[in-house]
């Protein structure tokens, strides 16, 4: 009796599938760690085609797999890479298919480099591997440009340097001015757009970039890759004057001339045309000395030519040239004068024989010719008409009286089975088939109960 009831005692042991314990553990994962940071190192980091990227955190003696997913990532201007310190911040949960419990992850910081920093170092990487700053793609300056685009904000003070260096210098230039946000969410895609303006428009000869100092942030919208990639693609060459001299963007490095600040941008290409007007006085210069000097030798030399006697002779050839010229002149007008009065009797001749031609007799000639015309075609119609048609009756009475309705009229009749096949001989039928009977008016379905061969 007390080991019955001992045995009654005992507490019943729970067991577990292994989904309802993955699932507890879940949730006490998700309950207790959320909001967590945590540093180490990444590795084995990959993105998938959905644009979430994969990654391992580790450490000298553990590690944790970790998921950015792509709706996490807006404002990441770095993309997370194999050997990277990074603080990760976000919720550990469990990944139930595996079993594997995993940080979602909700924030990334780059250890010690900051992240725009490591954006910009990772995007120069990537583009320099692509070429975008070889020296070999970048276009020259315009030797004489009449025609600038300046690319830059309104209200700051890189437009007003811009202009007052170009106006001070380069009176004649034709500057053109498009406004655009040189910092800011949307800055950049403003950038793009003005470019791609110019280049479409193509009434520039070249463009410049321009913007003040500031922060790496106030200045990111020149490290955008959309920006860098506009640059180079530009057909118009693009001066960058981004910041001051000690600030570099990817701009800087893509652009045709990089420029250390707008100013400088300015003084650039009024430099090329201050060069090319130099170098013009210097050669005007220096022809007009070769001019004056030539001159001189040659004065002495016709001098010296005319004292001496056989340069009377050239000038006996040339009064008797003149004269003979004359000659020519008068002889010439006498001859065109004649074939002038000859022109002009066969004009008149040619006119009188226009006026006495009669267009009208022509007209009613051919008018009667065509009338005829029409009147013996519109016979020969009628003719072939009527031919048609009595052939066409002879041939519809033919075929009244030789068709299989004329027969079908005198009695007889058509047999078909039952798939349409016309009856000749009873070996086509057997008995029970269904068979149709075509009479000269109306059908009939018969079934076969008898039949002779």
């Amino acid at each position: 009796m007390t080991q019955q009831l001992t045995f009654n005692l005992m507490p019943e042991r729970r067991v577990w599938t292994v989904s309802e314990l993955t699932a507890r553990i879940r949730d006490l994962l998700a309950k207790n760690f959320t909001g967590i940071t945590v540093q180490g190192e990444i590795s084995n980091c990959r993105e998938a085609q959905s644009g979430h990227i994969y990654f391992t955190l580790k450490d000298d003696r553990a590690q944790v797999r970790c998921v950015f997913f792509k709706q996490q990532q807006r404002g990441i201007k770095f993309r997370p890479e194999d050997g990277l310190q990074m603080t990760v911040r976000g919720s550990i949960s469990v990944y139930e298919p595996r079993g594997e419990y995993q940080i979602y992850v909700e924030s990334l910081e780059p250890i010690g480099l900051g992240a725009l920093q490591l954006a910009f170092e990772q995007l120069k990487k990537r583009l320099e591997a692509e070429g975008l700053f070889d020296a070999s793609r970048k276009k020259p300056l315009p030797l004489l440009p009449s025609r600038i685009g300046l690319i830059t904000s309104p209200k700051g003070a890189a437009v007003r340097d811009v202009v007052r260096i170009l106006k001070r210098r380069f009176p004649n230039v034709h500057l053109t001015v498009y406004p655009v946000r040189v910092q800011g969410e949307g800055s950049a895609e403003e950038i793009v757009k003005a470019l791609k303006f110019f280049n479409a428009k193509k009434t520039v000869d070249v463009l410049i970039l321009a913007r003040g100092g500031g922060s790496l942030e106030d200045l990111w919208s020149f490290n955008e890759e959309i920006v860098a990639r506009a640059i180079f693609t530009s057909e118009i060459p693009v001066i960058s004057g981004v910041g001051h001299e000690m600030d570099f963007t990817i701009a800087d490095f893509v652009a045709d001339v990089r420029a250390s600040t707008p100013s400088a941008a300015a003084e650039l290409v009024v430099q090329t045309r201050r060069e090319f007007d130099k170098h013009i006085a210097d050669l005007r210069e220096t022809i007009s000395g070769l001019i004056r000097y030539r001159l001189l030798e040659m004065s002495r030399r016709v001098h010296e030519l005319s004292a001496r006697r056989g340069f009377r002779r050239p000038l006996d050839l040339l009064r008797q040239q003149r004269q003979r010229a004359d000659e020519m002149t008068s002889r010439l007008a006498l001859g065109l004068r004649a074939r002038l009065v000859q022109s002009r009797k066969r004009f008149t001749a040619a006119h009188l024989r226009i006026v006495t031609f009669d267009f009208r007799v022509k007209i009613s000639a051919f008018r009667l010719r065509l009338e005829k015309r029409s009147a013996e075609l519109g016979l020969r119609a009628e003719r072939l008409l009527r031919s048609k048609r009595d052939r066409w009756q002879r041939l519809a009475l033919q075929l009244q009286e030789r068709g299989p309705l004329k027969v079908l009229e005198r009695g007889y009749a058509i047999a078909t089975d039952a798939n349409g096949n016309l009856l000749r001989s009873a070996t086509q039928v057997t008995v029970g088939d269904s068979v149709a009977i075509q009479l000269h008016r109306g059908k009939l379905s018969t079934e076969v109960i008898k039949k002779e061969e």
